[in-house]
């Protein structure tokens, strides 16, 4: 018997509607992940060459201030351990003249035994607080004037030892923080020496050449402005000489237009009213020669950092070696070599004088004329001929 059920029909759209979902589903991935490449972080990019010069820059600045840390802690803790040092023999001479004066009253107490029981010398020597012992028991009365001597010594070198030693052991707690000091500014200097010398170490040979090139355009305007400078002071100083011309002419036509009276009386009184600027000039002068002198002597030796000589300098070494030469002892740091002497204009630079540079005063040269200086620049660099310009300048000061 047929069957009388109707066949299912089947609707298109229905057939059509998993393969639409399938494909909204892959698209909707698609875009997910386009737009997690999209939001996913860039390498980062490298520093530009300019960039890289003012870090290393930077870096080497800060090296200078932490050496500047670095030689006054040194300077603070050698100053310390000379102190600890006269402090310690002078506790242990004491210590000889306490032991001297206990062995004195030891030979009375000695004495006191063989007479008969227990001295009261020897009952002070071991009492917990022998002075009161002494106080109490009234034992002054009963010694003799040699034996009151010996106690006396005995007490005085007691006490001035506790002293020394106490002193002594303060002195060293302060060498100690010197110490700390010292070694945390030497890790400072060379952590910033290392961060500079990789940063330049990852440059190709074509940065290293492009480097070089911007480095030789900022010597350059330095060298122009030291120029500049130059004709400056060439320009006064020509106003200066053409002015003291002019004076001497016009007196000496004062001279010839005044009659003389004939009276001559040989009467001078001689005066001499001269200010002697003339012979002040002239010691600075000569003081600054032998500077400049022995400075240009070190031309071409490395920079090292702490150095004060003779083989290698940082830049305050060489400008404290260098001034001893004429005579005259500067401080070790440009911290304080920046407070010994006249401070005087850029424009008014002499040779001789300290030039100091950036706002910290990190770095310090010495000026030879024409805007130039002889400093020791930096690590990696030896003592050189360079203009004043190449750094800002913070001042310029005039040490004698």
């Amino acid at each position: 018997m047929a069957s009388h059920r109707k066949p299912r029909t089947r609707m298109a759209g229905l057939r059509a509607t998993p393969a639409l979902g399938i494909t909204t589903a892959a698209l909707t991935s698609v875009a997910l992940l386009s737009q997690s490449a999209q939001a996913a972080p860039s390498a980062p990019q490298k520093p530009s060459l300019e960039e890289v010069q003012k870090k290393v820059d930077d870096l080497y600045h800060q090296a200078g201030v932490a050496t500047q840390k670095y030689n006054s802690a040194k300077e603070r803790t050698d100053k310390q351990r000379k102190k600890v040092d006269t402090l310690l023999d002078d506790v242990a001479k004491r210590t000889d003249k306490l032991n001297e004066a206990r062995q004195e009253l030891g030979t009375f107490a000695a004495a006191q035994y063989r007479t008969g029981g227990v001295s009261e010398t020897a009952t002070m020597m071991l009492a917990d607080d022998p002075q009161g012992y002494f106080d109490q028991n009234h034992l002054s009365d009963r010694l003799t004037a040699r034996q009151k001597k010996a106690v006396d010594d005995y007490q005085t070198q007691q006490a001035s030892a506790t002293k020394q030693r106490t002193k002594a052991a303060k002195s060293l707690e302060t060498l100690s923080d010197s110490r700390d000091d010292l070694r945390t500014s030497k890790q400072t200097v060379q952590k910033k020496l290392g961060q500079a010398r990789t940063m330049l170490s990852e440059l190709t040979a074509e940065e290293k050449a492009r480097l070089a090139a911007i480095e030789k355009k900022k010597e350059e305007e330095a060298k122009r402005k030291a120029a500049e400078l130059a004709r400056k002071q060439e320009a006064e100083a020509e106003a200066k000489r053409k002015a003291a011309e002019e004076a001497a002419a016009k007196e000496r036509e004062q001279n010839k237009e005044t009659p003389d009276s004939g009276s001559d009386t040989g009467t001078g009184t001689g005066s001499g009213s001269g200010s002697g600027s003339g012979d002040t000039d002239s010691g600075y002068a000569t003081k600054a020669a032998k500077v400049i002198n022995f400075a240009e002597a070190q031309i071409g030796k490395p920079y090292v950092w702490g150095a004060t000589g003779p083989d290698s300098y940082d830049c305050s070494g060489l400008t404290q070696d260098a001034w001893k030469a004429a005579g005259i002892s500067l401080p070790r740091t440009t911290w304080d070599q920046v407070k010994v002497g006249t401070t005087v204009k850029t424009a008014d630079a002499k040779p001789g004088d300290l030039v100091f540079f950036y706002d910290d005063i990190s770095h310090v040269g010495i000026y030879i004329g024409d805007g130039k200086m002889i400093h020791a620049p930096k690590p990696g660099a030896n003592v050189r001929v360079e203009s004043i310009y190449y750094m800002p300048i913070h001042s310029v000061v005039r040490p004698a």
